[in-house]
């Protein structure tokens, strides 16, 4: 089972060594791509719409645990939310 992207006002936290900033995330995305490629054949995305996502391993970089990894509200999450009035 995977885990959880965090939301807007969630993040990461290793219970193992305390890491809010350094994770490895192996996720499986199926994406629409629109691809502009010049004259050349070089092509570049112009525009990607995500149909789903999966992760599949969060892996703390710092202490390289994977069972370890919870999602946690972040510190300004009331602040965010009440400047944009959402509850």
């Amino acid at each position: 089972m995977g885990i959880a992207m965090p939301g807007d006002s969630e993040r990461w936290r290793c219970t193992g060594c305390g890491n809010l900033t350094r994770f490895d995330v192996t996720r499986t995305v199926r994406s629409q791509d629109y691809l502009h490629q010049d004259l050349s054949g070089a092509g570049l995305v112009e525009d990607r719409t995500v149909l789903s996502e999966s992760v599949e391993r969060v892996k703390c970089r710092w202490c390289g645990a994977t069972d370890a990894v919870e999602i946690v509200a972040r510190p300004d999450a009331d602040a965010a939310e009440s400047a944009t009035g959402r509850s």
